[in-house]
Formats: C-alpha cells, structure tokens, sequence
C-alpha cells in the first residue's frame, strides 16, 4: 500500500519554467484536497507573477518550501528534474513529475534511488492515460473488438515552431536543457501509449530532421517492431500547421481512428473524434457496405485545460487515499528509454534493439 496523507495535501510547484505549470497549479489552487503552500522558480520573477496569479506565496528558499510540503510537482526544464527530485525525496516529500522523466537512464535511476530512500510516492504525467477517449481505444485492442493489431500510427503534434515563439520556445530548444526536440517531447506520449495498448516494443528505426533549423529536431520518425510481427508509428513535430487522424489502429477484425487529441488536431476538428469500422461477414462479403461507426465520446483533450490538469488530480486521490499512483516510475523509464534508443537509431542508422532493463 502506497503511503497515504490526510487531506488537505500540502502543495508546492517547483519551477514554472514549463508551460504545464499554469493547468497544474490551477487544479491544486482549486482541490478541495490540497492547500496550495507557494512555488519555487529560479527564475525569481517568472515565480512571483505565477504565484501572484495563483493565489500562493513564491518562496525564494527551496529547502524551506520542501519542509513545508508534504506533495510537490516538478514542472522544470527536463534537465532540472533530477536535482529537484532528489531533494524533494531527501525532504520527504511526494512527487510528481512533467514528461520525460530525465534526458538520461542514468537521471532516471538518481531518481529511482532517491524515491525508493525516501519511501515517498511518485507519479509520471502522462495524460493521455486519463482521457476517455484513449480508455474506449484500449477497451477495443484488450477485449479484440480489432482482432489482432498489426499496425498502430501515431501523429502526436503542433504549429509552435511555425509561430516564432510561445510556449514551447526558449528552452524546449536548447539539447542540453530539454534532452532533445519533438521526438523526445511529443514522441514520448506516443511511446508511453504504445506501450499501454501493446506491451513492450523490441526495436525501433527512427530518423530526425531539423526543417526550420533548430538546434533540437523539428520532425521525428520511429517505427518500433514487435517480434510477433506489429509495427507502430510515431511521427512527431512542431511544425503540423493542422491534423486529424491523431491514432489510427488496424487489425485483422477492424479499424479505428482518432483524431481530436493532440494540438494539431484539437483546435480544427469538430465532431466524429473517433471512427471504428468492424469487419462482419456481410462487409467482408460485400465491401460497399462497410462504413464507419461514430463513438459519442468527446475527447477530454477537446475540454483542456481539464486534460491537463488530470495529472495532480489523480496523484492527490493517490495520495488521499493511500492508492498506488497510475502512472510510474517504471512507465517513466521504458517511454524515456524508447525515444533514447530511437535517437540511437537516427544516429547509427539502422534498426536498435530495446533493451528490456528499463
């Protein structure tokens, strides 16, 4: 049983440097189950104008924060997810963290070992997990409503590298800071729901390109293979001036198709978010009678910030209620570790093995 703390949980945020921040902070700010205690930022005036908005207090001192919080989350650049988590743990505290995990295994196992001292409770964002929509997806691969899935694509994406700034400017664009670009930043929802639907990949062949010049990529490719013969597809970028089919899901008893739930998608889609064709007698038969049938459910990620702000939500009812978080520290290891081997791919060019030891 995972550690349980009575209600109100206090919070903290620690760093606004990601935009995620601004979703999480509301939700705590208006949970019934948490005091929101204050936010720590490196950056001293980016802290105060957040809690300023927020209604808390910015503390300059982070150890003195920690001490006063029995939760925390860790929305920093990607880099600075380590260092935090460890001194969240050392201070007792239970964490929560913005994707990816790190930009290194070697971060992922610093943060392993700091949780597993402390006894406290982690979670991993990764929304996509919480959206109904994506719960009806993998309803249909678990009961076989598809038959057999041979083949998953992924197109997980949005136009901010098109806009000249924004949200995902400054540091999202510097390697060292965020670990690496698209691939590593949308890609890794792909590869946490890949491995939600279908299990663990075996390899993977991938390739990266920079079109508008960054220093991190724009455009991502992976394929990762199953020894059983599926292949998925992640195609990742920050350059999708506009989608639709966000999923799409083949098998030998039918077909499925999302769209509606990632950026590109989201905004000029309306309606018909999910598409499921079943493969009967009649319409193997006569293949003019095959058509698609049209799910009434509305993507949470058409509502956001509700999308968003489902990670603390889920992680203070964890915590209240003494359940095990439902994303993990091992769900954060293997996604991250997918997209490394992926940019090992790129590098080498040709296919990688997985390695199985997350």
């Amino acid at each position: 049983m995972a550690p349980r703390v009575e209600p109100p949980v206090r919070f903290g945020v620690l760093s606004f440097a990601m935009y995620h921040a601004n979703f999480w902070a509301r939700a705590i700010a208006d949970s019934g189950l948490a005091t929101f205690v204050g936010i720590w930022d490196d950056n001293a005036e980016r802290g105060e104008a957040a809690a300023k908005e927020y209604g808390t207090a910015y503390w300059a001192d982070l150890d003195a924060l920690l001490e006063a919080c029995d939760a925390v989350a860790i929305t920093s650049e990607t880099l600075g997810h380590v260092e935090l988590a460890e001194r969240a743990a050392a201070n007792g505290c239970h964490i929560l963290v913005e994707k990816p995990l790190a930009t290194t295994m070697e971060g992922c196992d610093r943060i392993q070992v700091a949780v597993e001292r402390a006894g406290v409770s982690f979670m991993q964002s990764f929304p996509k997990r919480f959206d109904p929509v994506n719960h009806e997806l993998k309803r249909l691969v678990d009961e076989g409503e598809l038959g057999r899935v041979t083949l998953m694509r992924i197109r997980h994406g949005h136009l901010y590298g098109l806009m000249g700034g924004g949200a995902h400017s400054g540091w999202p664009e510097d390697p060292v800071l965020s670990g690496g670009g698209s691939l590593l930043d949308e890609g890794v929802h792909g590869a946490d729901f890949i491995r939600w639907m279908l299990g663990e990949p075996d390899a993977v062949m991938a390739t990266v390109a920079h079109p508008l010049g960054r220093r991190v990529e724009d455009l991502g490719l992976a394929v990762f293979t199953y020894d059983d013969g599926a292949i998925c597809e992640i195609v990742s970028s920050n350059a999708f001036a506009a989608g639709d089919n966000s999923i799409e899901i083949f098998g030998t008893g039918g077909a499925a198709v999302l769209s509606g739930v990632d950026l590109a998608s989201r905004d000029v889609t309306d309606g018909a978010y999910l598409k499921i064709c079943r493969l009967t007698e009649e319409n193997l038969r006569d293949p003019a009678t095959r058509r698609w049938a049209v799910s009434d459910i509305v993507p949470r990620f058409k509502t956001t910030p509700g999308f968003h702000r489902q990670n603390p939500l889920r992680f203070l009812d964890a915590l209240t209620t003494g359940a095990e978080p439902p994303n993990t520290m091992e769900d954060g290891r293997r996604s991250l570790r997918m997209i490394l081997s992926a940019y090992e791919s790129a590098r080498i060019g040709r296919t990688v093995r997985i390695p199985r030891d997350a």
